[in-house]
């Protein structure tokens, strides 16, 4: 009962999340559905709100500040970034037991769902019934629509400038071209250290001090050519002209402004419409300069002007640091292992060492990590195309993170093996999830020292962009395996071969960007529509 009356709030506010957050991590942060009540007490309807109100205004847990704070942090780091955000919120508001709970409540209803699915999937004969075929290709059509439209407003939210729009595009582009272990991590770093450059103004001002040497050398050079005959004409004890010219110090043609009365200053600095001046002396002990408190950054570039409020003592630094350390010494134990004996490990090892580099690596959340997981668990023959490709359709109609696929993949990879399918399942689930929440949790406990730094918030503005430039990357590659049919013995082929399946993904895109469809709804038009494809043209 004491357990109960702790966290109840929580329970009431996140119960009913794992059954209703649809649409992956673009989606959740936009809409979710939360029970409202009725003057009675009553639940009597579903309203479509958002993250951002059901936490913020409604529960008032955090406040904007720290909303946009947990926003930027979930999407910069590698994992689910929905169940970071939920996760971090709620720990936020009543400690880490909270946010297990919370976690629980938003992940395990479309895990097991996912596990069911493969339970039934695994008995399913080789081949299906064309209809079957039709109905998941019309899935991954809208399913493939759905993630454009999250990734078109993403890059809304994450270009701020021309610099970020080229890392979007950089990242998207890049990530179409190669996929390696160590791929997209570099990416990450790359566009980090880019922005931190750019944002300090390292490049900027380097060009400044070369060009104002440059200028000086010239001038040295230039008053080094003058003649005899020219000095002589000068008047004694007099500066040359041509240094009289470029001297910043003398000026024969502008006199010095005049200090201006008491009065006068009183009521620039008083008058509201007016900017603030200050007594200044750059040149002059009587010049009039506009007041700065502080170094601004370029336009171009802007940083967040308000106040954020710090996350609680959630986690101390020293252990932030340990769990960081630990971690990636973990990761690195982990690479070695897979690389040096990857035929002698067992296979239950096998997968949870390439589902827990795919949590480590993976940025932008779960319509990048899928593309990945064809790569690590359908190359090494563990999972049928087919099967996949089922999968895939299937986890976009569910509710959760998008990361439960591989739970799916999981329990299926362990067939055929000693080890049991719901011992694959929670396999993939740990491998899963765990690198993304002990990275957020190890980040919190440095989050005091590092969120005032300037060098800091110039990374995160870099990682995020390229984040978002990934989410292109996964629409490419969702497109490329979403259609399936017999004809490809199940596997996947490119949408673009069927003008229904193009026409059921412009939908899916069009409907929710202009007509704000549900992700759901949406997918269950793909669906109906592949149907209907089939009983046109195919019957």
């Amino acid at each position: 009962m004491k357990f109960w009356r702790r966290y109840r709030d929580v329970t009431a506010a996140t119960w009913h999340l794992g059954f209703t957050a649809f649409g992956g991590p673009a989606v959740q942060f936009q809409t979710v559905f939360v029970p409202a009540e009725s003057h009675d007490g009553g639940l009597r309807r579903l309203i479509l709100q958002q993250f951002h109100k059901l936490f913020v205004e409604d529960h008032g847990w955090i406040n904007e500040d720290m909303y946009q704070k947990i926003f930027a942090v979930s999407q910069a780091l590698p994992g689910s970034a929905s169940a970071k955000m939920l996760f971090c919120i709620n720990a936020v508001h009543g400690g880490l037991m909270a946010g297990a709970l919370a976690f629980a409540f938003f992940c395990l209803p479309g895990a097991i769902g996912m596990y069911s699915l493969s339970v039934g999937i695994s008995r399913v004969g080789s081949t299906l019934p064309e209809p079957v075929y039709s109905l998941l290709s019309g899935l991954n059509a809208a399913t493939v629509g759905i993630i454009a439209l999250a990734a078109v407003n993403l890059a809304g939210r994450a270009i701020t400038d021309k610099l970020t729009l080229i890392l979007v595009f950089l990242g998207g582009a890049l990530g179409m071209l190669y996929t390696a272990l160590w791929y997209y991590p570099v990416l990450m770093v790359g566009a980090g250290f880019t922005t931190l450059i750019w944002d300090l103004r390292w490049l900027q001002n380097s060009a400044r001090r070369i060009t104002k040497l440059t200028k000086i050398l010239m001038m040295g050079k230039k008053s080094s050519q003058v003649t005899k005959e020219e000095r002589r004409s000068w008047p004694r004890k007099s500066t040359p002209p041509n240094i009289l010219r470029s001297s910043p110090h003398h000026s024969v043609e502008k006199p010095l402004p005049s200090v201006p009365h008491s009065s006068e200053r009183s009521s620039l600095t008083s008058d509201s419409r007016t900017p603030h001046y200050t007594i200044a002396a750059p040149r002059s002990k009587f010049a009039i300069m506009p007041s700065t408190s502080s170094t601004t950054l370029p336009s171009s570039t802007p940083l967040p002007t308000t106040t954020l409020s710090s996350f609680p003592s959630l986690v101390t630094w020293r252990l932030g640091t340990i769990l960081l350390v630990l971690f990636f010494l973990s990761f690195i134990a982990v690479l070695l292992l897979r690389s040096l004996l990857p035929g002698l490990v067992p296979r239950a090892f096998s997968l949870f060492s390439s589902l827990y580099l795919a949590g480590t690596i993976i940025f932008g959340g779960g319509p990048v990590v899928i593309p990945l997981l064809r790569e690590y668990i359908v190359s090494p023959g563990w999972v049928s195309p087919r099967d996949f490709l089922l999968g895939l359709a299937i986890i976009q109609s569910f509710p959760g993170p998008n990361f439960n696929f591989a739970v799916y993949l999981g329990a299926l990879a362990t067939k055929g093996t000693s080890v049991p399918s719901f011992v694959g399942a929670l396999i993939a689930l740990v491998a899963i999830f765990t690198p993304g929440l002990v990275i957020m949790l190890g980040f919190l406990g440095l989050w005091q020292t590092l969120e005032g730094r300037a060098w800091f918030q110039a990374i995160l503005r870099g990682v995020n962009a390229a984040a978002v430039g990934l989410v292109f990357t996964a629409v490419y590659k969702l497109w490329e395996i979403g259609r399936v049919g017999v004809a490809g013995g199940g596997g996947g082929q490119p949408l673009g071969g069927d003008p229904w399946l193009v026409f059921l993904t412009a939908m899916a895109f069009v409907s929710g960007k202009w007509f704000s469809v549900n992700a759901p709804v949406a997918i269950l038009m793909g669906g109906t529509g592949g149907i209907a494809r089939w009983a046109i043209f195919t019957r």
